[in-house]
């Protein structure tokens, strides 16, 4: 039997009817929608303190790392980078808001990564996945695409803050607007004609005419390995071991551990790689994978390391297996070298893909019992507070909260898994710490 062969047999191309030419596609296509992050974390990062030229380095070393780790190992199309929401609470949360110094925060991000090491090997993790009810499954699947939807209307400016609306209808004058509103036009006519890598073609096509009409520029200056040198290995564990850091473990485990749990159902549901969140095959490896990458970003100098829900765009576009998931991490490696190239690719074209997607994934609503109150009213604020609070985590917990409570008003307390008892209690005391902070 030949490599090839034998990659594909590895790779199940055969069972999830998929080819090389399409995990490439998908591969990119992933890369594309979150290659923003390169350029996003080290800004943010900046912030606290930190060279950005070290923190490009690490950005995109650690998202090969963890997209090429989760494509070999576990198989999964999903694909892994510092996170936003915890980059910034390490930021501007921790660091300026705090006083912590930024090596020993990346003290306290190493720690929470171990911690997700030892949560996945007692079987912890996995039980949480496990717990999680049918209904608040798909909702989360749904709720993911309202949140990737809402993070594409912002980015091509067609929804903006309003003081007196909280959002409103932004300037469609703008030329970034106005490429943004095109791609959208070109991938939907491009998925109209069934042509398969329609989001990938209309990120191409929505970029050239950027360049075309000016506005996209190559930006300045490039990175490599030698650069991560003023980060890596800078973390202070044992002042992160301090009492009073404790809480700012637990915050970066507790967000980092339900944002993942929730990337990992939205994109195998999207991907229909599994049924419901107790039979996701390699589980333990998915789970390892985040938890490795994590403890790596730590030593290397740069946030919480998670499953990215852009992984979505990949998996519309024909991603099934793990090498989708490698071919981004690939690309990222590539990345570090070429850094004004990626810098290239406008927000208005991707914004499109993340719309489209999000379009995609609210398939999983009609999966739900509408008309049955205590399974539609959690689901429902599942699905609402992830995007409107921007966070996963917050979608979880809300949903979470409203099953257990509702089931115990009406009475229902046998039908609770112990482990959907014990999430409730950790959510609540979780919204109260926040209230209380």
């Amino acid at each position: 039997m030949s490599l090839i062969a034998r990659l594909e047999t590895y790779f199940e191309f055969s069972r999830l009817g998929t080819s090389w030419r399409t995990e490439v596609v998908a591969g990119v296509t992933t890369f594309l929608t979150m290659a923003y992050i390169v350029f996003v974390n080290p800004s943010i990062l900046h912030d606290a303190g930190m060279p950005i030229a070290a923190v490009t380095a690490a950005t995109c070393l650690t998202a090969a790392l963890g997209s090429i780790l989760m494509g070999v190992f576990a198989r999964y199309p999903i694909a892994l980078a510092p996170g936003m929401g915890l980059n910034a609470y390490f930021a501007y949360g921790v660091v300026k808001g705090m006083g912590v110094p930024w090596q020993t925060a990346l003290g306290a991000v190493f720690l929470s990564g171990v911690a997700f090491l030892l949560l996945t090997a007692m079987g912890v993790r996995q039980m949480i996945v496990r717990a999680i009810p049918q209904s608040l499954y798909a909702a989360v699947a749904a709720g993911v695409g309202l949140f990737i939807a809402l993070i594409g209307f912002k980015n091509a400016g067609l929804v903006v803050a309003n003081s007196a609306t909280l959002v409103g209808l932004g300037d469609l004058h703008r030329p970034d607007t106005l490429l943004a509103i095109f791609g959208l036009l070109v991938t939907s006519i491009l998925l109209g004609a069934g042509f398969n890598a329609a989001i990938l073609g209309g990120v191409v096509a929505t970029s050239i005419v950027a360049f075309a009409t000016g506005n996209a520029h190559l930006s300045g200056g490039t990175t490599g390995l030698s650069g991560i040198a003023a980060t890596s290995f800078h973390l202070d564990i044992p002042g992160a071991l301090k009492l009073g850091l404790v809480d700012i473990v637990f915050v970066f485990l507790f967000v980092d551990l339900f944002d993942n749990v929730g990337t990992l159902l939205a994109v195998g549901r999207k991907a229909g790689l599994f049924v419901g969140a107790g039979d996701v095959p390699r589980l333990n490896r998915i789970l390892y994978c985040d938890a490795v990458a994590t403890v790596a970003g730590s030593l290397a100098g740069t946030s919480t390391v998670v499953s990215y829900i852009e992984s979505s765009a990949g998996v519309a576009a024909g991603g099934r297996t793990g090498v989708t998931a490698i071919v981004t991490g690939l690309l990222f490696l590539v990345t570090m070298f070429a850094a004004p190239m990626v810098g290239a690719i406008p927000g208005a074209a991707t914004a499109p893909a993340l719309i489209i997607v999000g379009s995609m994934m609210m398939t999983a609503a009609t999966e739900i019992a509408w008309s049955e109150p205590e399974v539609a009213i959690p689901a429902f604020l599942t699905m609402l507070s992830i995007p409107l609070t921007f966070s996963i985590a917050n979608g979880l917990a809300f949903g979470f909260c409203a099953w257990t409570l509702i089931k115990i008003g009406r009475g229902k307390f046998r039908e609770l898994n112990w482990m959907v008892l014990v999430l409730t209690a950790l959510f609540i005391t979780r919204f109260w710490y926040m209230k209380a902070g």
